[in-house]
């Protein structure tokens, strides 16, 4: 009798268990795709920044160079009087002078190493400031879409055109963001403030 009862409740429990285990099951994923490098290159903000950022760099490769060709010509002029002592030690106007190169080319190392990380800070900031108001837009086109997931177009091999929805994504981030902050990005609490540019 028992052994009846076992088997009742063991046939009862494995009816029971798919039922279970369905009622956990996620459904199918509904996904939009959202091409993040087209929205960084042609939101509007995106471009105006993209323009003042150009015009930083622009002006960094013209500082470098105004600041390497002095220290070209200074620097063969050394190597030449060096090679003309044959082995001898400089005398101590030759050793003052290449001090000075030296100082010279560290300072001008220096100037031309703060404004790439300034350049790079303030991109990194545009990139912040996009970013930040880019999430809760895509949160709300892929609510308005119903889509469950939303991924880079990047990231993908292939998609079908119905499910991206970079315009819709584009267009709101153009009305809420229509321009950025095109500055370093803040300093935080004991950071060392950078050197300006052009000191």
């Amino acid at each position: 009798m028992t052994k009846y009862a076992i088997g009742a409740a063991l046939a009862a429990l494995s009816l029971a268990l798919p039922t279970a285990a369905s009622a956990q099951r996620i459904g199918p994923a509904v996904v939009a795709v959202v091409d993040t490098q087209r929205i960084f290159t042609e939101c509007t903000a995106c471009r105006a920044a993209q323009t003042q950022i150009q015009s930083q760099i622009t002006q960094a490769q013209q500082r470098a160079q105004t600041l390497q060709a002095p220290l070209q010509t200074e620097g063969n002029a050394i190597q030449a009087a060096l090679r003309a002592l044959n082995g001898k030690q400089p005398d101590a106007a030759l050793q003052t002078r290449i001090r000075n190169f030296q100082t010279q080319e560290n300072s001008a190392n220096q100037e031309l190493t703060n404004r790439q990380n300034t350049i790079r800070s303030t991109q990194a900031h545009v990139n912040q400031q996009i970013g930040t108001r880019l999430g809760p837009i895509i949160n709300t086109v892929m609510n308005n879409r119903g889509a469950t997931l939303v991924v880079d177009k990047g990231s993908t091999l292939a998609n079908a055109p119905a499910l991206e929805v970079t315009n819709e994504v584009l267009t709101a981030l153009n009305q809420q963001l229509p321009s950025v902050s095109v500055t370093p990005l803040p300093q935080q609490p004991g950071q060392q403030p950078a050197t300006p540019p052009g000191r």
